[in-house]
């Protein structure tokens, strides 16, 4: 595995020439975006494609997101780039926003789950614009971590959770944003939110109107429209609870109540927490895109330091935490059942 340091504020694109013939010659190779960590193969390339599924242990019915370097690229992979994202592309990329268009013919099935859609993204990141300028190529991209674990932020997270299943690993210091991408299907009828994200639906429904959210959840094993539809996902090793207010002072007396000696509680809260015996805890900020950039180097933090469990104040109810709050929701594997944000998990 061979370790690159790139300066996202002074990106030499030579620094980047050997990733990206890896990248072309159908290897690995993890890299910053705005959002996470990218885990990127060639994705016109079935046998590199096939090497992310792999390396990352991710079930073949969950698609890919393929990042190009602009609009124009991606209009040359889908059989349709219909008038409203033209304005979304126009209004958000680069940037956070992943796009479910009807594929071209030369996207390999393994990349799409074997749906006749495609995911396309612009990272706005300068170290994932000279990538894939440098290479020339469609990257195809999930976060850079082992399937369902919390994703990576940094360079660090990357080695710890592939290590070696990565041939280069670019490090272009912490993502910005924090959380993955928004994504938006303008695949159907009307266009449907699969993911939030820190695009928010009244960002998008500022630009195109009507935006619909999905009814319900696809079945266990079928193939998902979107990345990141899985029941657990972005889930550190410790057990999860989210805290609402009205049960906190409960909740947190029940934790510290367990904490044994051999049971470490943890916790990642945006209120003070005044017993000892939840430690370590993570302030978290109140505002929505400082909390998203901040979420996932916290969990890693959390998991760093043995928690066994880890309670989060559930965030507020408005758009704008609507991404934080679908990763925690997912990450979660205990949740009060008055909170129906929040998610039971099994």
């Amino acid at each position: 595995m061979i370790l690159l340091h790139v300066d996202p504020a002074r990106v030499d694109p030579r620094a980047l020439e050997q990733a990206a013939r890896v990248l072309r010659q159908g290897g690995l190779v993890a890299f910053p975006t705005e959002t996470v960590y990218g885990l990127g193969a060639h994705a016109l390339d079935p046998d590199a494609v096939q090497r992310i599924y792999h390396a990352k242990g991710r079930p073949g019915y969950n698609p890919l997101i393929v990042h190009v370097a602009d609009a124009a690229a991606a209009r040359a992979l889908v059989a349709d780039f219909p008038a409203q994202a033209e304005r979304l592309a126009e209004a958000f990329w680069p940037g956070p926003l992943t796009l479910v268009l009807p594929k071209h013919d030369s996207i390999p099935d393994s990349v799409t789950a074997g749906l006749p859609t495609v995911a396309l993204r612009v990272p706005a990141h300068p170290v994932a614009q000279a990538l894939l300028r440098a290479a020339g190529i469609p990257v195809a991209a999930p976060s850079a971590n082992r399937s369902t674990e919390v994703s990576p932020t940094t360079a660090q997270h990357v080695v710890r959770s592939l290590g070696e299943r990565v041939d280069v690993i670019v490090d272009g210091g912490p993502c910005p944003v924090g959380i993955e991408s928004t994504v938006l299907s303008l695949a159907g009828p009307r266009p449907t939110l699969l993911r939030p994200g820190t695009i928010s639906v009244d960002d998008l429904r500022a630009v195109i109107g009507d935006v619909a959210l999905p009814s319900v959840e696809p079945a266990a094993d079928a193939a998902r429209p979107s990345p990141g539809m899985l029941d657990r996902h972005y889930a550190p090793r410790g057990i999860v609870r989210i805290v609402p207010p009205s049960q906190r002072a409960r909740m947190l007396a029940a934790a510290a109540a367990e904490v044994d000696g051999r049971r470490r509680i943890g916790g990642l809260m945006m209120m003070p927490v005044d017993d000892p015996r939840i430690a370590p805890v993570v302030r978290m900020p109140r505002h929505p895109a400082e909390y998203a950039s901040r979420l996932y180097a916290a969990l890693h933090e959390l998991d760093d330091a043995g928690c066994d469990v880890i309670l989060i104040d559930e965030p507020p109810g408005a758009s704008a935490w609507a991404g934080v709050r679908d990763r925690l929701r997912r990450a979660a594997t205990e949740a009060p059942s008055s909170s129906p944000e929040a998610g039971a998990r099994p």
